[in-house]
């Protein structure tokens, strides 16, 4: 199946965008957000149609349904990641939920002033500001791991932030910002060195490959449905199963109860536990509906469609005068994400030019802002692939950097 075929499963791409008639579109911000399958459209619109009802208790046909596609889905994502019980699957909205929810149950009780945290300066916002407010509150220290000019880690210099008082060490499995791919198996067992617990961010690491959480040997993985083609607000924290029922409850409120009582309450196992109040069952329905047609299409179809869109378009832009790569220069290091700045243009105004010929990219910091410093940039021009993007997406954004070009001499 080529992306020709697979196109035409995405209704938002056969769409104009902009004035007048509009240009055809031409999506390469999938980083930040990936479009949408008919599959996934209608299975979300089916339930709201035909299915809609509250999950968990309810005796009548509808919630029983409801009750039934729901626990469904989580054990069609618990495959699809390698997790080896359906419970250790948590829905949340998204990654940012899923490590909060871990900076407050798992780090909050176990953490004293003077333990330390290992973090990179490639890490998204969302794997910053938690634990430096955990930080703050429990007084604890954060360890910053560089990155070598080509925006990859050094295994040496990650060691060499560990310490007998490390507790837990936090990175992405890929970077949103440069698409650099960690060796997170090495990372994971130079922590277990120290005794320190790990939690992978896999928002960009999920859609570009074939996931196994077992096989990674993290204690946490957490990644969003909105960027492997699901809905949005709805995500997943997988968690060894030990470990999650270890922890105490995030939020207090139905369904994460066993009994409650004027003296007091207590809880439910895992997942119940971390999924107070009334879920977003649609999302995690469709989230299911999503690793369903991921899993027809085969991971690595996506990879090879991917790779080949990676490499020829980072051949082309390197034919460019004026344009900076950021990240591995070697295309095997990382996924389908191109970083760049102009010598001529600001990375806005890139973003603003392209737009007028119908194609989206994302300019800015990418809520990677220690990573933007440590290249001394205040942003950069990102185009990011997806495996319903093709070679035709990239000469239109060839064609539209060559505007912008002439467009400031």
């Amino acid at each position: 199946m080529n992306s020709r075929d697979l196109r035409a499963d995405f209704p938002i791409l056969s769409r104009t965008v902009g004035p007048g008639a509009g240009k055809p579109l031409v999506y390469l911000d999938n980083a930040a957000t990936t479009q949408k399958p008919r599959r996934v459209i209608e299975t979300v619109d089916r339930f709201y149609q035909h299915e809609n009802a509250n999950i968990h208790r309810g005796v009548h046909y509808l919630s029983m349904n409801a009750t039934d596609a729901y626990d469904r889905a989580r054990e069609r994502i618990a495959t699809a990641i390698g997790a080896p019980d359906p419970a250790e699957v948590i829905f949340v909205r998204g990654t940012t939920e899923a490590i909060n929810l871990v900076a407050s149950s798992f780090a909050g009780d176990r953490f004293a002033a003077g333990d330390e945290i290992v973090l990179t300066v490639m890490e998204h916002h969302a794997n910053i500001v938690p634990w430096q407010l955990l930080a703050e509150r429990k007084g604890l220290v954060l360890k910053w791991v560089d990155v070598t000019d080509s925006g990859e880690i050094d295994l040496d210099a990650f060691r060499a932030e560990f310490s007998g008082r490390t507790k837990l060490a936090v990175f992405a499995q890929v970077s949103n910002a440069l698409g650099t791919i960690n060796p997170a198996r090495e990372m994971v067992a130079i922590a277990r060195e120290f005794g320190a617990a790990v939690l992978i961010d896999g928002a960009q690491g999920v859609p570009h490959g074939a996931v196994d959480v077992t096989e990674l040997g993290a204690d946490f993985y957490a990644f969003s449905g909105h960027k492997v083609v699901g809905p949005d607000g709805i995500g997943v924290l997988w968690g060894r199963r030990e470990l999650l029922d270890s922890m105490p409850p995030y939020q207090g409120g139905g369904d994460m109860i066993e009994r409650v009582t004027k003296e007091g309450s207590t809880f439910r196992h895992s997942p119940e536990r971390f999924e107070a109040g009334t879920p977003n069952i649609s999302g995690a329905i469709g989230l299911g509906a999503a690793f369903d047609y991921l899993g027809e299409i085969g991971w690595e179809t996506i990879e090879v469609s991917e790779r080949d869109l990676l490499e020829y378009a980072t051949a082309r832009l390197r034919e460019i005068d004026g344009i900076r790569i950021l990240g591995p220069a070697d295309t095997g290091s990382k996924v389908a994400v191109i970083s760049f700045t102009m010598d001529s243009a600001h990375p806005h105004d890139i973003g603003t030019i392209l737009d007028t010929e119908g194609i989206a990219i994302r300019a800015g910091h990418h809520c990677a802002q220690p990573l933007m410093d440590r290249f001394q940039v205040a942003g950069t021009a990102r185009a990011s692939f997806a495996f319903y993007n093709s070679r035709d997406d990239v000469d239109r954004l060839l064609d539209g950097i060559h505007k912008v070009k002439h467009f400031f001499g």
